[in-house]
C-alpha cells in the first residue's frame, strides 16, 4: 500500500507541475497549452491523487504505530 501511496503522490506532483506550468505560461503571456476544461481536469486529478497518497501514507503510519505499541 505504501508503494501505491508514493506513486499517487508522484502522480499528483506531475499533474500539479503541468497545471502550474500552464498557469505560469498564461501569466507570462507566452500562450497556454491547456484550455479551461483540461486545466480544471488536471488540477482535479492532482487533488484526487494527492488525497489518495496522503490517506495511504496516513493509513500506513497508523498501522505502523498500532503494531509498534501492541508489542
Amino acid at each position: 500500500m505504501s508503494r501505491f501511496a508514493t506513486l499517487a503522490l508522484v502522480g499528483s506532483l506531475i499533474c500539479f507541475g503541468i497545471f502550474f506550468t500552464n498557469v505560469a505560461f498564461g501569466a507570462a503571456k507566452k500562450g497556454v497549452f491547456l484550455g479551461d476544461v483540461p486545466e480544471m481536469l488536471m488540477l482535479f486529478a492532482s487533488t484526487v491523487l494527492f488525497v489518495i497518497g496522503v490517506l495511504g501514507k496516513e493509513a500506513r503510519a497508523e498501522k505502523t504505530k498500532t503494531t509498534s505499541h501492541a508489542e
